[in-house]
């Protein structure tokens, strides 16, 4: 059974004006993410990493080419539109876990559901529901001031899954943990692409990179391989 593309770049540039200068971040891009995948996108600081996450995470527009979200394209789409329609198929997690530090564990979960219009018990019974599943459900109420970096990222994980996305973009997820704990991380996110998630993961690290199904490799802008 031939799998559905979930994400495509097709011909993506993607360019800064800095003063006079035009820097060319990323170039002429052509990827295609598969439902069910999962994904790293490695390489070197200043190989385009950063700008490839927010243009595959539909949270930046390309300069030319066009991409693609589940067959549709969103390069021409409303930010209200793209951001409603972002908010329920794909689930960030970042390297700095960019949880709302004077909301509760449960709180920071619930929060993505808020935006989509799901009702306030609903909200609060799949956060605990989503906290149990990290094993984070004796935290419900501590703030991130609270909990270890490891704890917080399980949070960070809860609250990508809040909306039972698609995707699960991992931006780093391993950069501020121990190497013990970032192992029981990666675990979780190989998991949750057993249960059938889109996996896509920025790295650095070649050997994270490794435990993905594909690797997409980028140097100065342009994808090698």
């Amino acid at each position: 059974m031939k799998q559905e593309s979930i994400i495509k770049l097709e011909n993506v540039c993607k360019n800064f004006e800095m003063g006079e200068e035009k820097v060319r971040a990323v170039c002429d891009a052509n990827l295609e993410v598969k439902k069910g995948d999962f994904v790293a996108i490695t390489g070197p600081s200043g190989s385009g990493k950063s700008t490839m996450m927010n243009l595959v995470g539909a949270l930046d527009l390309a300069s030319k080419g066009d991409i693609f979200l589940d067959g549709m394209n969103i390069e021409h789409l409303p930010e209200s539109e793209l951001a409603q329609i972002r908010g329920r198929k794909i689930g960030f997690v970042f390297q700095t876990f960019n949880l709302i530090p004077t909301l509760t564990a449960l709180e920071n979960v619930a929060l993505p559901m808020m935006f989509q219009n799901v009702e306030k018990s609903e909200r609060e019974e799949r956060a605990r529901e989503l906290l149990e599943k990290v094993k984070l459900g004796h935290r419900l109420n501590h703030l991130p001031g609270e909990l270890s970096g490891g704890e917080r990222q399980r949070v960070a994980i809860a609250r990508a899954l809040a909306n039972n996305p698609e995707v699960i973009l991992a931006d780093e997820p391993t950069g501020n943990l121990d190497s013990r704990t970032g192992e029981e991380i990666l675990e979780m996110f190989i998991n949750l692409n057993k249960e059938g998630k889109t996996v896509i993961m920025v790295t650095h690290d070649a050997n994270l990179a490794k435990r993905a199904n594909h690797i997409v490799k980028l140097k100065d802008g342009r994808i090698e391989r």
